[in-house]
C-alpha cells in the first residue's frame, strides 16, 4: 500500500505536465467592422476585451485583451483573445467588446450590443462580425 501512493502521485502529476498550454485555453475569434463608409484615420487605435459581466452593479472583470493599431488599414480588423479554462467560471456571464479610438483617445466606434459568450468545452469560439456603431 505504501508504494502504491507514491506511484499513483506520479502518474498523477505526469498527467498535469502533459497537457499542452493549447488545452488549457481559449482561443476566441472573430472580426470587428461598422456600416458606415468612413476611413479610419491611419492613427487610429483598435480594442477588444473579454470580459467577465456577472456582476450588475460593479466592473466588468476583464479577461482578455487585444489593442493594436489601425497602420492605416480599414475594417474589418480581425481579433483573438486567448483565456486560461481555469479563469472560466461556468456560473458566470462573458461578453466581448471593441472600440475605435482615434489617436488622441477620442472614441469614433463602439459595439452597443451585449456580445456574449458561451463557454461550452470548445477550444475555440468564433464570434462572426461584430457590428460597431458611430459616436459623435
Amino acid at each position: 500500500m505504501r508504494i502504491a501512493a507514491p506511484i499513483t502521485l506520479a502518474f498523477l502529476l505526469a498527467a498535469c505536465a502533459t497537457t499542452s498550454p493549447a488545452e488549457r485555453t481559449i482561443a476566441v475569434t472573430g472580426s470587428i467592422a461598422y456600416r458606415e463608409r468612413i476611413a479610419l484615420p491611419p492613427t487610429a487605435q483598435i480594442e477588444v476585451k473579454l470580459d467577465d459581466v456577472s456582476l450588475a452593479d460593479a466592473p466588468a472583470n476583464t479577461m482578455a485583451t487585444q489593442a493594436f493599431a489601425s497602420e492605416g488599414k480599414q475594417v474589418p480588423f480581425a481579433f483573438s483573445l486567448t483565456v486560461d479554462r481555469a479563469d472560466i467560471d461556468p456560473r458566470h456571464s462573458y461578453a466581448v467588446s471593441a472600440r475605435i479610438t482615434d489617436a488622441e483617445g477620442k472614441l469614433m466606434f463602439i459595439t452597443d450590443t451585449r456580445n456574449a459568450v458561451t463557454f461550452d468545452g470548445r477550444s475555440a469560439i468564433d464570434m462572426g462580425v461584430l457590428n460597431l456603431v458611430k459616436t459623435n
